[in-house]
């Protein structure tokens, strides 16, 4: 079927410097919207550490909040759009890509065969438990995976990752990554309580604060209070469960896609050897990239803090994209599901990453 060429066309093909202009125009007003919600959540983090010492809420969770806030009393026009899809698509996906510079296989080296298979085994069935409990209280197919997989691998990172491979929507990614958020703050808060109550050895909790506690960060938060090797083994086993995040989203990126071609969804792309291009997103290939240069030594060691920063301030601007997109009546319709769900999710954590410990013999 031909379709009415642009005067454009007849005259020729568009000038480059023409279309990079237009291409600009046309995003740059939803980006600034959402760089403006990003700077507001950093200061409001910056607030919260003159004021209390330390941040009850970090810049990612807090932009979403404004960025819904703002949605809640302002529709924003198509005008604003695409900038705003644009941030929460393409930078989110650049993110998940730097994320691989973090990442060594060094890492798993240094874990042992023993405790690196169990950590692989927590995630595993962690999943499996998080989500089954998630549908069983109700919850739709996507939001009871990133429930499970923000519980199982690295909070707020995995939701935020997983989200563009399963085709979340923005509302199901707002209120699993709030939900997580604050329940992340009670368990760096309550875990380290666990120690005299459970007669965990400063060993046995730094494993247990490895493959509970979402965020490293939020790791040392909850460690360093306790004694220094529980920090550097906590932070060791959470460097390498967040390494599960990459085969998680290859399997279900794969899975999504089988689904798709199954069901006889239009448009679903059959899944064969010829068409792995298609099933593996870029970013997935870019962020196993990174996590091979980082491994190989070729990324320097220099460039490590500011690829990190990078990859946080885009996924803050992400975020802030997806606050701008979310309905705050379907955010509080899935609140005391999701809610529970997240609670439950994380006490089976707790117990089957105890049962890892004992397992393992750990003293």
């Amino acid at each position: 079927m031909s379709t009415p060429l642009e005067p454009h066309a007849l005259a020729g093909r568009r000038p480059v410097g023409s279309s990079t202009l237009a291409w600009v125009r046309a995003h740059a007003p939803g980006v600034a919207l959402c760089i403006a919600v990003t700077l507001a959540a950093f200061a409001l983090q910056l607030a919260e550490e003159r004021l209390f010492g330390h941040a009850w809420l970090e810049a990612l969770v807090l932009a979403i909040l404004i960025g819904t806030a703002v949605r809640s009393v302002w529709k924003p026009a198509p005008y604003w759009h695409a900038g705003i899809n644009f941030s929460a698509k393409t930078l989110l996906e650049i993110a998940v890509v730097l994320l691989g510079a973090s990442l060594s296989t060094q890492t798993l080296k240094a874990a042992g065969v023993g405790l690196l298979a169990g950590i692989v085994a927590v995630v595993g069935v962690a999943i499996v438990v998080s989500y089954g409990t998630g549908r069983l209280l109700g919850l739709h197919h996507r939001m009871a995976l990133l429930v499970a997989c923000g519980n199982s691998i690295c909070g707020n990172s995995a939701i935020a990752a997983v989200a563009p491979v399963i085709e979340a929507h923005s509302d199901d990614v707002a209120a699993s990554i709030a939900f997580t958020a604050v329940l992340g703050v009670i368990v760096v808060l309550g875990l380290p309580l666990l120690v005299p109550v459970l007669h965990l050895s400063n060993l046995q909790y730094g494993v247990l604060a490895g493959l509970t506690v979402y965020a490293v960060p939020q790791v040392l938060a909850a460690t360093i209070p306790v004694s220094a090797l529980s920090a550097h083994l906590g932070t060791l086993v959470k460097l390498v469960r967040v390494l599960m995040l990459g085969p998680v989203i290859l399997v279900l990126s794969i899975g999504s896609r089988r689904g798709a071609g199954a069901a006889g969804l239009p448009g679903a792309p059959k899944v064969t050897r010829l068409a792995w291009h298609k099933v593996v997103p870029w970013f997935i290939l870019g962020f196993l990239a990174l996590v091979a240069l980082r491994s190989a030594n070729i990324v320097p060691s220099a460039a490590l803090a500011p690829i990190s920063s990078t990859a946080n301030v885009l996924t803050i601007l992400s975020m802030a994209a997806l606050g701008l997109g979310v309905d705050v009546r379907m955010v509080a319709k899935a609140g005391p599901r999701v809610t529970l769900a997240v609670v439950l999710s994380i006490i089976a954590l707790v117990l089957i990453s105890l049962v890892l410990i004992r397992v393992l013999g750990m003293a």
